[in-house]
């Protein structure tokens, strides 16, 4: 009986390590080097600001801050913080949380935010990029915007028009209500609201995966452009990152 209780718990430690490995990354991400910590938990050293209102590192309401180790962005302008390098060919994986409060121009609808990436031309609310939807009951989706552009899966070019933005739907999305708090009722991604969701994104020489808490959520190839700055939004919404990082790809 004993040697069958340690057989039992050796099999539970085995399977809490796999559940572990589960959530810290999801499978088929390829092979990359080292980590470059985007964001350490102590400073925002690695970034820029820009406000719509206030223009580029002018931040007088504190609209992001760091906060036990967390980036809390309160969501009460719309703007982001944006990596003063470029960066290709990589593995960035975050996690996020949804605050509260939500403010206009979109109070009372879900809770939006988004890291965009392969940004290039000038700061402004939203720059040529391609972006990683983080949105309730959207979280996956794709965003072209401002001349970016990305094939589907299925085949689909999509191109987003001159300061506009064109959207990639996630795999299997069910219904959606532009409400604060919805949850997709067939295939809902995040976690429950108020818990920390992970969020892998695989760029490589044009084609990219998302992943949301270790499920494929989006691909697609000929990304245009292949390459750029990253950014995470504020759009509205409170919300939190944390353990931003990025690993080039081998």
């Amino acid at each position: 009986m004993r040697l069958r209780f340690r057989t039992i718990g050796l099999l539970l430690v085995t399977g809490l390590i796999g559940v572990s490995f589960g959530w810290a990354q999801a499978r088929k991400i390829p092979k990359h080097g080292p980590a470059v910590v985007l964001f350490d938990g102590r400073d925002l050293n690695q970034f820029d600001s820009f406000l719509r209102n206030d223009g580029l590192n002018a931040d007088p309401s504190h609209v992001f801050q760091v906060e036990k180790g967390q980036i809390h962005i309160s969501g009460t302008q719309f703007g982001y913080l944006i990596t003063k390098q470029e960066y290709k060919n990589y593995y960035l994986r975050a996690e996020f949380k949804w605050g509260e409060g939500t403010f206009a121009p979109r109070q009372g609808q879900a809770r939006d935010s988004g890291i965009l990436y392969n940004i290039q031309g000038p700061n402004k609310v939203w720059p040529q990029s391609i972006e990683f939807q983080i949105n309730e009951g959207c979280t996956g989706d794709v965003w072209v915007t401002d001349g970016a552009a990305l094939t589907g899966k299925n085949g689909t070019h999509v191109a987003g028009p001159a300061g506009g933005g064109l959207k990639i739907d996630r795999f299997n999305k069910g219904e959606v209500k532009n409400e604060v708090g919805f949850r997709d009722p067939t295939n809902e991604l995040e976690k429950p609201h108020g818990e920390w969701n992970v969020v892998e994104l695989v760029n490589r020489d044009g084609h990219v995966w998302y992943y949301v808490n270790g499920k494929l959520a989006n691909e697609g190839t000929d990304a245009f452009p292949a390459s750029g700055k990253i950014l995470v939004q504020s759009e509205g919404a409170e919300v939190f990152f944390r353990n931003i990082k990025l690993y080039p790809l081998k």
